[in-house]
């Protein structure tokens, strides 16, 4: 193996200076010309070309070089092609040191070799195949059989035997003559077929012709018959079959995550085009580092988010901007890699909006990179019920990848956390993903706390740009699904002036979301979808309900929409209603040494249970009514059960995750935990310190700011 000397860049010299040529001052040209004593050869070079400096020779520069000792002059070097030891000379014309060249030098031939590689005198690795009367068939490779004539054996060999052979004859008609060769010292060289590489996107032009690859298994598929190997190179995806025998697989120690170098034919499958393996091996060393490095700045580059502008002006945006572009990027490069995609979101109007908003933008992407059916393994949205990523739903995630990882050879998934993930009560199931090595990334507008970010790629919380949670989540995911695949920003742009309303932001920002959309949805139509969101997600439990939460969105028939959340919010009003006919004359007021009015309510004695509304949802009913009936006062609700309540505020300057934490260490043997947004949250606790937590809590509610003008 001959390389080019990188010390003299293959010239033989090294160059010390380059100077200006002192005969013709770097022009190249000579001074003056004696036509006299030309030929007449010379005559018609000078006047065809003009005549040139003979010191330069007419490059007009003069170079001081000097002998390049690394290659001894010869501008390439040698490796042996056994050992791979520098040497200074190929012995006897074969590219080997003179340590190898002792002993015999045996070829292994690749199953992506044919007879052009074969060459009669030389020697090869073979496995006998048959025996018949006349002699003893050998495979040379899955390819290439050659025979034994009977008389050229010296001792019985059996089907199975590995021997080493000398390839005696190529005869025209294809037939390979061998004769034993039983050897005691060898080198096996191992050979492959010369072939450029060819990229993923170059394929299509060349079917019925053999080709080679290189590339990252992404993921591994036994079928009944072949083995399916999907290889992702820097411009795209192909996917090879190799076959052994029917559901056996094939080339076992190949797995997900290596990179690897295939040979075959390239065959047309109806639309598609798939590489008929050959030969796989896996890369190492230099060349597994120099494919890694070509991938990873191709994708980078591909994986470049789009310059969407954003739909409303937004001081909080702009200073988000560099960390949502940063998320779209992380997202498309999930989808170029062919990595698993889950999306978990809390399982009301704004987790939905928010989550659908980045399905709406992947989903094409991954049917563009991975096939059309990649959607159904490369894809799951799940909402949850509780506004963090409880434990129940990491089981659920790794249950999923581990399997999915087992069957199909996937890789483990890119988690996203919209409309959860920032709080302390997110960390242990983050902990749990994290010793699996997953990729999880936040975009939420609860009161962040910091320990979750050594677990996350990304968090992206309006607070951290001095916002709060009016910006809500489904306003941010929609922009950043504009910057993942634009395409989709004009069938998207209603759903931020949805969680707006679902969330009740009276932000500036809200304001200009539903503007925006004013043409096409009135205040009222975006509060029943909101309202019928809501309501199906309970319903949901925690399946996507893709089909039907896309019909709420308009994203359908507009007939379908708008009877469809016409009877929704009829249905959900008719249970709001009866349960607020149930609940309200169980509510207790009571005014706090600081003037709010607390409204307490025991919905575990004095609501429905297990139906609509949730006791999340019973309270906001409550403390909005409680609005109407105490206007322009300080307003605090609390609906509370055995081991919990839920809390609500207007015009009161509260701050409920550090209240929860202040409960935590005052209320010893309490259990106290919980969180939310400032004003709007839940607490958690045992069920015997249910008198000690609610006093305590009522005690803290009572100390807190009053809103200006108010009290």
């Amino acid at each position: 193996m001959s390389e080019e000397c990188i010390e003299c860049e293959g010239r033989g010299y090294q160059i010390i200076s380059v100077e200006k040529c002192p005969e013709c001052k770097g022009t190249g040209k000579t001074k003056s010309v004696d036509l006299m004593k030309l030929t007449e050869q010379d005559v018609d070079d000078f006047l065809s070309d003009g005549s040139y400096c003979p010191k330069c020779e007419g490059s007009g520069q003069i170079e001081t070089t000097k002998y390049c000792e690394t290659c001894k002059g010869r501008g390439i070097f040698y490796k042996c092609k056994v050992c791979g030891t520098s040497i200074d000379e190929p012995v006897d014309d074969e590219e080997i040191c003179r340590v190898c060249a002792k002993s015999q030098v045996v070829y292994a031939l690749d199953n992506s070799c044919d007879l052009d590689e074969v060459e009669v005198g030389q020697l090869y690795h073979g496995i006998v195949d048959g025996i018949a009367a006349f002699g003893v068939f050998v495979n040379l490779n899955a390819h290439i059989r050659g025979l034994i004539h009977i008389k050229n054996l010296k001792e019985e060999l059996d089907i199975g035997d590995p021997v080493i052979v000398y390839v005696k004859e190529i005869k025209s008609n294809g037939n390979v003559d061998l004769v034993p060769k039983n050897i005691k010292e060898f080198h096996t060289v191992e050979l492959e077929k010369e072939l450029p590489i060819k990229l993923s996107s170059q394929i299509p032009d060349f079917i019925g012709r053999v080709v080679r690859i290189e590339g990252e298994v992404i993921q591994v598929k036994q079928t009944a018959g072949p083995t399916i190997f999907t290889i992702s190179d820097e411009a795209g995806l192909i996917t090879g079959a190799a076959f052994e025998k029917a559901g056996e697989r094939a080339y076992p120690h190949i797995d997900s995550n290596m990179v690897v170098t295939a040979t075959g034919e390239i065959t047309s499958r109806g639309d598609e085009v798939q590489l008929e393996i050959k030969s796989m091996k896996r890369l190492s060393g230099e060349k597994e580092s120099a494919v890694w490095e070509r991938i990873e700045k191709a994708i980078d580059e591909r994986a470049e988010p789009y310059e969407s502008e954003f739909l409303i002006e937004s001081e909080i945006l702009d200073k988000l901007k560099p960390g949502m572009k940063k998320v779209a990027k992380e997202i498309r490069k999930a989808v170029i890699k062919s990595k698993p995609i889950v999306i978990r979101h809390h399982a009301d109007a704004d987790g939905m909006t928010s989550a659908v908003a980045l399905e709406r933008a992947v989903l094409p992407l991954i049917s563009e990179v991975s096939g059309s059916d990649a959607e159904y393994y490369l894809y799951r949205r799940s909402p949850s019920k509780a506004p963090f990523y409880e434990l129940a739903d990491v089981t659920k995630d790794l249950s999923f990848a581990l399997e999915d990882m087992e069957r199909h050879g996937q890789k483990f998934p890119l988690i996203l956390l919209v409309d959860n993930g920032s709080t302390d009560e997110d960390t242990p199931a983050m902990r749990q993903a994290r010793v699996y090595g997953i990729d999880m990334i936040v975009v939420d507008h609860h009161n962040p706390d910091e320990v979750v970010d050594q677990y996350l790629q990304s968090h992206i919380n309006p607070a951290h740009a001095g916002g709060d949670f009016g910006i809500t989540t489904g306003m941010l995911c929609t922009e950043i699904a504009s910057m993942i695949n634009p395409d989709v920003k004009d069938e998207i742009y209603h759903l931020p002036a949805i969680s707006a309303v679902g969330d009740r932001s009276e932000r500036e920002e809200a304001t200009k979301y539903i503007n925006i959309v004013s043409d096409k949805y009135s205040l009222d139509q975006l509060k029943d979808i909101a309202l019928a969101l809501d309501f199906e997600a309970f319903w949901l439990k925690f399946s996507s309900g893709k089909g039907i939460v896309n019909d709420i969105l308009n994203f359908g028939d507009p007939m379908v929409h708008k009877n469809l959340v016409s009877i929704l919010c009829e249905q959900a009003n008719d249970l709001i209603s009866s349960q607020m006919e149930t609940c309200l004359p169980h509510v207790k007021s009571t005014t706090l040494p600081n003037g709010a009015i607390m409204n307490a309510l025991d919905v575990e004695n004095y609501a429905h249970k297990f139906s609509f509304p949730p006791p999340g949802k019973t309270a906001g009913e409550v403390h909005d009514r409680m609005c109407q009936e105490y206007e322009n006062k300080p307003v605090i609700t609390i609906g509370y059960g055995p081991d919990f309540t839920v809390i609500r505020s207007k015009n009161v300057k509260m701050n409920i995750p550090q209240i929860v934490r202040e409960l935590h260490n005052e209320v010893k043997g309490g259990g106290v935990n919980g969180g939310g947004h400032l004003v709007v949250g839940s607490i958690k606790f045992v069920e015997g310190m249910r008198k000690e937590v609610l006093e305590k809590l009522a005690e803290k509610l009572g100390q807190a700011e009053i809103e200006e003008g108010l009290g």
